[in-house]
């Protein structure tokens, strides 16, 4: 009532600063307003700190690109005594590539070459430059500014240092059309916003109303006449006042069935209970401080590989598969353990009943109720083998990608050892292009395994070629092959059709096949490759006379990280990926791939696709 009184004498009073019904959704209205100026404001100072950042970077890259290259073309130009060009050189650089300096300065300080000639100290140096400290490159970008240092190294003259600047800002305008549209934007909103809010304020009378009532209740108002609302304020009135007519005659019954529910509460809870607990897949065992089993549910006779009646009533300790296990629960269940414990225990070989791998988390029970500890046993055999999956993957990418990265960085230590060496460079760069190649199967694979496991993976459908695309595979494994001493033979019949499907995808999977078939072939061995086509269906065969694959493993082997338990097979790199994601791509098409294969005597690996076009 005194709130009400309050309210009333506040509305004598004169005209507040809000309409009635607006001091509900002001405050709100203020704050979303607040909110949303804040978060366009934070965009535009983001935005405009990101594009700061990245044409710094941008400018970065490009100055180092240009210091590069004069570097390169200055050396040569310096070691055939060519000094006017070189001059022109850093004047051209300077004014192309809008650089605040470019100079090459001596040991001794002087000045051979400047993007501004007056700068220019030293007339042509003589056949042995002056020596100085020795010189070092050097990179920065500090405060817009962009500085590097390259040391030049003429044979038979000495060094000397090409200093590069450039202003990392000078070609960038920050006040774009970005900054003006979310502008326009913010202003939008804000019009919007008035208009909903003038709209929400004209329909807010009732709501007031309500909110005061309410307000009278939370400080104890219990009277029902005191927080109705009269028929003026329209139907959200009537509904209000039906409320709590409704919530006084619930409040009743209420009263009346509380003391019979407290009555049933205790008979309930104890059949109830069991119930639970006997539907968890967890085992859940109670002890009492003999390590007597007062409780046990299904799961834990299950876990324990005996029945219900031998672990109630009797001690835990001959189904104790450890001691260490055994030391815990006893701890536990004497009170000398307070906190929980954990003991994982592998139980898949024999001695353990192939039973996974479990888990018993062990905690001490207080009070006076018979219990003194808890035993819950939990299966973890399916996230044990998702790691070790995991971590196997990871040796093996990591072997998968170091190999050609290595390669690649000998080859390019080769080129800037010997510089002038064009069989060797050509060389090098062979062995970068091969190896990059391989760098980007390996992570496409991977890619592409990502996106089965979160259901993405997609093919896009055209004409495929089957002859060019044939003829381009038996090139890339020609080399290996020779290499090996591996005959590979193609048998494609006269006439192939023209696939509707994703040529990449295919082109995957038959590189896997056949990049298989000579890993796991030995040297001097045979792999052949058979075409077919008929019933509009096309067959490609990959067999092969290698190490084979056991009937358990047959199957298997399409699984994601999956390997064969060959010996022979660990010794070879692989990461367990590539047949898994074959099979996956040719499904996709409608097809399908298959093996047959026998210990020491090779495998056949069938590819089988439908065909939807007549032959070419």
């Amino acid at each position: 009532m005194l709130a009400i009184q309050a309210w009333i004498g506040g509305m004598a009073s004169g005209r507040t600063i809000f309409q009635r019904g607006e001091s509900a959704v002001a405050p709100m209205g203020f704050s979303v307003a607040v909110i949303l100026l804040a978060a366009i404001g934070g965009t535009v100072w983001l935005s405009q700190t990101t594009q700061q950042t990245q044409v710094a970077a941008r400018a970065f890259d490009q100055v180092r690109a240009t210091g590069q290259l004069v570097r390169t073309s200055a050396e040569a130009l310096l070691v055939a005594n060519d000094l006017s060009a070189v001059r022109r050189l850093v004047v051209e650089t300077a004014s192309r590539s809008d650089l605040t300096r470019c100079r090459i300065v001596l040991l001794d300080g002087q000045v051979l070459a400047d993007s501004k000639p007056s700068n220019i100290t030293a007339a042509a140096p003589g056949p042995t430059w002056p020596d100085g400290p020795a010189p070092e490159d050097e990179e920065s970008l500090t405060s817009g500014a962009i500085r590097l240092v390259h040391v030049l190294e003429v044979p038979g003259r000495g060094k000397a240092r090409l200093e590069l600047s450039a202003d990392a800002y000078s070609s960038q305008q920050f006040a774009n059309r970005a900054q003006t549209g979310i502008a326009m934007i913010a202003t939008g909103a804000l019009v919007c916003l008035l208009m909903v809010y003038r709209h929400a304020r004209s329909r807010l009378r009732a709501l007031s109303e309500i909110r005061e009532a309410l307000a009278a209740l939370r400080d104890g108002e219990r009277s029902l006449e005191a927080v109705k609302l009269t028929t003026r304020f329209g139907p959200e009135a009537d509904v209000w006042n039906g409320l709590l007519s409704e919530n006084q005659e619930s409040r009743k019954k209420e009263v009346a069935e509380h003391a019979h529910e407290a009555l049933g509460t205790d008979r309930r809870a104890s059949g109830g209970l069991s119930a639970v607990c006997d539907v968890m897949s967890q085992g859940l065992v109670l002890l009492d401080d003999q390590l007597q089993a007062t409780y046990a549910n299904g799961a834990a006779a299950i876990y324990f590989q005996t029945e219900h009646d031998q672990i109630v009533g009797s001690s835990i300790e001959p189904h104790m598969p450890t001691p260490e296990l055994l030391d815990l629960v006893r701890d536990a269940a004497g009170g000398s353990a307070k906190r929980r414990g954990s003991v994982d225990l592998d139980l898949r070989s024999e001695g353990g009943g192939n039973r996974g791998v479990l888990r018993f988390n062990v905690r001490h029970v207080g009070g006076n109720h018979g219990v003194a500890a808890m035993l819950l046993i939990e299966d973890i055999t399916q996230q044990r083998v998702a790691e070790e999956s995991r971590h196997s993957f990871a040796a093996q990418a990591t072997h998968e990608l170091r190999t050609p990265l290595t390669n690649i960085r000998l080859s390019v230590e080769s080129v800037l050892d010997s510089p002038y060496d064009r069989e060797l460079r050509g060389t090098c760069l062979n062995i970068i292009n091969h190896e990059a190649h391989r760098l980007e199967r390996v992570v496409g694979e991977m890619l592409s395994v990502a996106e089965i496991e979160a259901g993405s993976l997609a093919i896009s459908r055209d004409d495929v070629p089957l002859k060019t695309m044939f003829d381009e595979l038996q090139s890339d494994y020609q080399a290996q092959a020779d290499e090996k001493k591996i005959t590979l033979k193609f048998y494609l019949p006269p006439k192939l059709p023209n696939l509707v499907g994703d040529r990449d995808k295919i082109m995957l999977a038959l590189h896997n096949l056949v990049g298989n078939a000579l890993k796991y072939t030995p040297d001097g061995k045979q792999v052949v490759v058979t075409v077919d086509h008929k019933d509009n269906e096309l067959s490609v065969s990959v067999s092969d006379t290698g190490i084979g694959v056991s009937d358990e493993d047959a199957e298997r082997i399409f699984e994601k990280f999956y390997r064969a338990h060959d010996e022979r097979v660990h010794q070879i790199t692989g990461s367990g990926l590539g047949l898994a994601l074959a099979r996956e791509v040719i499904r996709l098409h409608g097809g399908d791939i298959t093996v047959q294969s026998q210990i020491d005597q090779g495998s056949t690996f069938t590819l089988t696709l439908p065909v939807h076009a007549e032959a070419a």
